[in-house]
């Protein structure tokens, strides 16, 4: 099984509808929870690094859009 992170949602928005386009901020919460999936089955310390790296950047992203709007 993998670890499931929990960030914060981003606010409701009144005007989605269900069947829309996924937005950017869910599209980097799923690239986040696969990120941690892959590095936990990689046996190549390399492709482990860069998916750290990977993780840690878009981590900080989805952050800022919540600190900074």
């Amino acid at each position: 099984m993998g670890q499931v992170l929990q960030f914060r949602l981003p606010p409701a928005r009144e005007e989605s509808q269900a069947g829309t386009a996924l937005d950017l901020l869910s599209a980097v919460d799923f690239a986040l929870r696969d990120l941690v999936e892959i590095a936990n089955h990689v046996t190549l310390e390399a492709v482990r690094e860069q998916a750290a790296a990977c993780h840690a950047m878009l981590a900080a992203a989805y952050n800022a859009e919540f600190e900074h709007g």
